[in-house]
């Protein structure tokens, strides 16, 4: 990608690593060179730790994906530049230490996607996916490894939920289409119903638990990211009670006082405009 003209190139160089096996150096290596000055220069950057980057490369990620969900491009060009600093940053700190450096970073990379692709590479047949990352579970695990071995901690509880019946279907504990799926929904909401009678806070929420993750299973088996799912229908109420907000003032409606059959009308108002302008 040619550079722009209002961006002055770096005044620091970038290291060489020889030639890698795909493409050649280039901007990944800028970033860290680019890190490794801010290191060097700035009183800030220079007392970071991996551990207190974290938080920062959290809401990165998060940015990024806010910007791929409204379809902004310029905001992702902005956002993936910030989340790379941040991958940068965690290479050259563990760099500091030891532990690892860019090299090898990219090389188990490399020899990772190599070896789920050996199809591509003149290495073997396709196999699947899921069956060549339960083998490198297995190789890297110590003791007992299980379907479920391995799970990252960090996931947030609907990707993890996703993760899990990804992995339990592997082993054929999985309903034949979502058809089995929606009818586990049916009945977990059944369950919920009977917990709220009972007026017990622990079953209701154990119950209310089992029927996202009912839910998460439907969203999978219909061929949808629940995380996915949510965040589209969070965008689209954040924007219908916009509207609601907005025509409410526009006749005077105190929100605060109306009442819900005078919000709900308005809702359904802004859901029929929709409607007509498709």
């Amino acid at each position: 990608m040619p550079e722009s003209p209002d961006i002055e190139t770096p005044r620091f160089g970038a290291p060489t690593f020889g030639t890698p096996r795909f493409g050649t150096e280039g901007d990944l290596d800028r970033a860290l060179a680019l890190v490794r000055f801010l290191r060097a220069e700035c009183d800030w950057d220079r007392v970071q730790t991996a551990e207190s980057l974290v938080p920062h490369l959290l809401e990165e990620t998060h940015e990024v994906v806010d910007a791929i969900h409204a379809n902004d491009a310029r905001a992702l060009e902005g956002e993936l530049g910030d989340l790379l600093l941040n991958l940068a940053f965690q290479i050259v700190v563990a760099e500091e230490s030891a532990q690892l450096d860019a090299r090898s970073v990219y090389a188990r990379l490399e020899a990772k996607m190599i070896a789920r692709h050996p199809h591509l590479f003149g290495d073997g047949v396709r196999r699947d996916w899921e069956a060549l990352k339960a083998g490198e579970r297995e190789k890297e695990s110590v003791g007992e490894v299980g379907v479920l071995s391995g799970m990252a901690k960090g996931l947030d509880p609907l990707t993890k939920a996703f993760r899990i019946q990804e992995r339990v279907a592997r082993v054929g504990f999985d309903w034949e289409d979502h058809r089995g799926a929606l009818e586990k929904v049916e009945e977990e909401q059944a369950e919920v119903r009977d917990a709220l009678e009972s007026e017990n806070p622990e079953r209701v929420e154990e119950e209310i638990g089992d029927l996202l993750f009912a839910v998460v299973n439907l969203a999978r088996l219909a061929g949808t990211h629940p995380t996915n799912a949510l965040a589209r229908a969070n965008g689209k109420f954040q924007e219908r009670f916009t509207q609601v907000e907005r025509l409410a003032r526009e006749r005077g409606i105190d929100m605060e006082t109306a009442g819900l059959q005078a919000l709900d009308a308005l809702w359904s108002e802004i859901k029929e405009d929709e409607v007509k302008r498709r």
